[in-house]
């Protein structure tokens, strides 16, 4: 498996992944997917405001029809993606809380 953050990538093996996932490295397993995303990773404020104006209009229905189960999948993989915490969160004002509720470490 490798470490990798930005443009530097180490080979690693599983007793130091969580230290480099606590450097914010992510880890990469050897087929090439994402196992753990780093920690301390931000949401870009424009980003989050895109993603509520989109939630917004589903939820008002001036967006296109969506019904829950496709805003959640896209809820998911955002915060997937940003290496947001979901804990329990399983509906959309849920999820939507924990991206709200974020902060990420080191970060604004």
């Amino acid at each position: 498996m490798k470490a990798a953050k930005g443009n530097k990538e180490y080979a690693i093996d599983e007793s130091k992944q969580k230290a480099y996932l606590d450097s914010g490295f992510d880890i990469i397993g050897d087929g090439g997917n994402i196992i753990a995303y780093g920690r301390g990773k931000t949401v870009a404020y424009g980003d989050y405001m895109a993603l509520k104006e989109e939630l917004e209009e589903l939820k008002t229905g001036s967006g296109e029809n969506a019904d829950d189960q496709d805003v959640i999948d896209i809820l998911k993989v955002f915060v997937h993606e940003k290496g947001i915490d979901l804990g329990k969160a399983a509906t959309v004002p849920g999820i939507v809380k924990k991206i709200k509720e974020f902060k990420p470490e080191g970060g604004a």
